[in-house]
């Protein structure tokens, strides 16, 4: 079974409060999940229209396993925290 991939990229953070409150309910709801943080922070370098903001990368054991983790409502309740204090791209992507 191949493994799966949050790519989560931030376009924009307009409330770095309602940021924290979802980092604190997301990150446990994530590792619950099966969820392993392999990288989060500011890229050290940007190409082709990317912007420099924070990225977060996530690996699954599947994309079932990540799936389900975003739709638990441990994790919904994370993204209710954060509401409209971010813009963000995520994407649940399967690996080779």
């Amino acid at each position: 079974m191949a493994k799966a991939y949050w790519v989560s990229a931030y376009r924009a953070i307009k409330n770095a409060d309602k940021l924290a409150a979802y980092a604190k309910l997301a990150a446990p709801a994530i590792t619950a999940g099966g969820g392993r943080f392999l990288a989060r922070g500011l890229p050290t370098k940007v190409y082709e229209y990317g912007l420099s903001e924070r990225t977060v990368l996530i690996e699954f054991d599947s994309i079932e396993q990540a799936t389900a983790t975003h739709d638990s409502p441990e994790y919904q309740a994370a993204l209710a925290a954060l509401g409209d204090g971010a813009e963000r791209d995520l994407r649940v992507v399967e690996g080779l």
